[in-house]
C-alpha cells in the first residue's frame, strides 16, 4: 500500500506531517510521490489568502492525482473553513488538528497492509519536536490564533522523552517548535526551565564531552526572549544553537502598534543589541511584511533601516496579503499591489546583501554543521554549506567558512 502526505505552512505543520508519515511507514506503507496513492493526508495552512489558495489547489491536485484514494484534510485552513473542503469530493474527510493522528491510524487500520517488513523511519538529519500549540496573541493580520486556539503546552517529561528517542536514533539536531514557542509554560516551567532540564538530561555529548547532537529553537516572539534565556543559550556552547528567528514584521513602531504586536521598533532593536552583546557570533533571522495597510514610505524606510542595524542573516519577506476575518483586511487604506511588490523586492535584495555580509563576517571561523545529505550540511548559524560527499549524513561535522577573519 502507498501513501502521500502533503505539507503546507509552518514548521509546526512539518512536525505534525512527519508524525503522519511515520504512522504510514510503520504500517508498511511506501510513499507515492507521483500520485496513485492509496491514502492521502493534506496538512493545510491559512496564514494568508495566498496560502489559502495554494491549500485548496493542493487538495484538488491530491484528488485528481490519486483517484479513489481517501483524502484526509486537516490543519489550520480546514479548521477555519471545513465546509469548503468537504464539498470538493465525497472522498474528502475534514478532520480537526487534535483528531488527525487518530484519524490517520483509523484509515491505516481500514486499508489492507502490504506484506513484508515495514519501511524504515524517515531518515532526516533534523527533525522537529512540538512543545506548544495555539496562540494567545491576536495580531491584526493573522488568523492562526482562531484556527489553532489558545496556547497549550506539552508536559516537560513528554517533550524530553520524545527528544531522547530521536537522539537514540543518532539524530544530530532537533528543532523545537511551537505556534508561539516562547509562550511555553507547563507545571510552573517556562521555556528556559525546560531547556535547562533538556541540557541536563539529554545525551547531547559523547563520552569525551564532545557535542554529538544539538537543539535549535524555531521562531520565537521578541517579547518572550529574556536575558535568562539568552544567557542559557550562550552558556550551552552550541548545545542550543546560537541562532534565533525573531519575527520583526515592521521596523515602524506605528505600524507595529496597528498590527497589535507586543513590542516597539526601539524595543526590538534593544533586544538585538543584547543578543550580540551576549553572543557576538549569533545569527538572527526574521520575518517582515511589506505593505501592511497604511504603511507609508517613511514606515517602510524604518523597516529598511532597522533591518540593516539588526544585521539579519536571513529575511523571510511577505507582501501583505488580505486574510478574510482579520481586522487588517477590513481597513480601507490598503497599499496598492504594485507598491507592495516593489517594497518586497527591495527587502529581498537587502536580505541577499545582509546574508552575504553575515557569511563574510564568519570567514575563517568554524562551526558544527549537521550533514543533511551527501555534500550538504546546515551550520549552527543556519547557513546551507557544501561539505565533502564522503561525510555520513546525520552527523555533526566541523565546517570552516571560506576566507580569512
Amino acid at each position: 500500500m502507498t501513501y502521500q502526505v502533503v505539507n503546507l505552512g509552518c514548521k509546526v505543520n512539518r512536525v505534525e506531517s512527519d508524525a503522519y508519515e511515520m504512522a504510514f511507514r510503520r504500517a508498511g506503507f511506501e510513499e507515492a510521490s507521483e500520485g496513485g496513492a492509496d491514502a492521502v493526508v493534506v496538512n493545510t495552512c491559512t496564514v494568508t489568502s495566498d496560502a489559502e489558495k495554494k491549500t485548496r489547489k493542493a487538495v484538488r491536485r491530491a484528488l485528481r492525482r490519486n483517484p479513489g484514494a481517501p483524502v484526509i484534510v486537516t490543519g489550520c485552513s480546514a479548521a477555519i473553513g471545513p465546509e469548503g473542503y468537504a464539498q470538493l469530493d465525497e472522498r474528502v474527510r475534514v478532520v480537526p488538528k487534535a483528531d488527525a493522528e487518530e484519524e490517520v491510524a483509523s484509515l491505516i487500520a481500514r486499508l489492507s497492509y502490504a506484506d513484508g517488513v515495514p519501511a524504515e523511519p524517515l531518515a532526516r538529519a533534523r527533525r522537529g519536536v512540538k512543545l506548544q500549540d495555539g496562540c494567545d496573541n491576536a495580531c491584526t493580520f493573522c488568523i492562526v490564533h482562531v484556527a489553532r486556539g489558545a496556547s497549550v503546552s506539552r508536559p516537560a517529561d513528554a517533550v524530553i522523552g520524545e527528544c531522547r528517542g530521536l537522539l537514540e536514533a543518532d539524530l544530530p539536531e532537533i528543532m523545537l517548535t511551537g505556534i508561539n514557542l516562547g509562550a511555553y509554560g507547563h507545571a510552573g516551567q517556562d521555556l528556559a526551565a525546560l531547556l535547562r532540564r533538556m541540557l541536563a538530561e539529554l545525551p547531547l555529548h559523547d563520552g569525551n564531552g564532545r557535542l554529538q547532537a544539538r537543539l535549535r529553537l524555531s521562531s520565537i516572539e521578541p517579547q518572550n526572549v529574556t536575558d535568562g534565556l539568552l544567557e542559557l543559550i550562550s552558556a550551552s556552547k552550541g548545545a542550543i544553537c546560537r541562532h534565533l528567528h525573531l519575527p520583526l514584521q515592521s521596523g515602524s513602531s506605528r505600524v507595529l502598534h496597528e498590527m497589535a504586536r507586543r513590542y516597539s521598533a526601539e524595543e526590538y532593536q534593544d533586544l538585538i543589541s543584547r543578543i550580540f552583546t551576549c553572543m557576538p557570533d549569533a545569527s538572527i533571522s526574521t520575518d517582515i511584511i511589506a505593505g501592511f495597510p497604511g504603511e507609508t514610505d517613511e514606515d517602510f524606510a524604518d523597516s529598511l533601516r532597522l533591518a540593516r542595524k539588526a544585521r539579519f542573516s536571513k529575511m523571510h519577506v511577505f507582501p501583505y496579503s488580505l486574510r478574510a476575518g482579520t481586522p487588517a483586511a477590513a481597513r480601507e487604506d490598503q497599499v496598492p499591489q504594485t507598491v507592495k511588490d516593489e517594497r518586497a523586492a527591495l527587502l529581498r535584495a537587502l536580505s541577499d546583501e545582509l546574508r552575504a555580509a553575515d557569511l563574510a563576517r564568519r570567514a575563517g571561523s568554524t562551526e558544527l554543521a549537521a550533514v543533511e545529505a551527501p555534500g550538504l550540511a546546515t551550520t549552527e548559524s543556519y547557513h546551507d554549506v557544501a561539505v565533502p560527499a564522503d561525510i555520513p549524513p546525520g552527523t555533526l561535522h566541523p565546517f570552516t567558512f571560506p576566507g580569512s577573519v
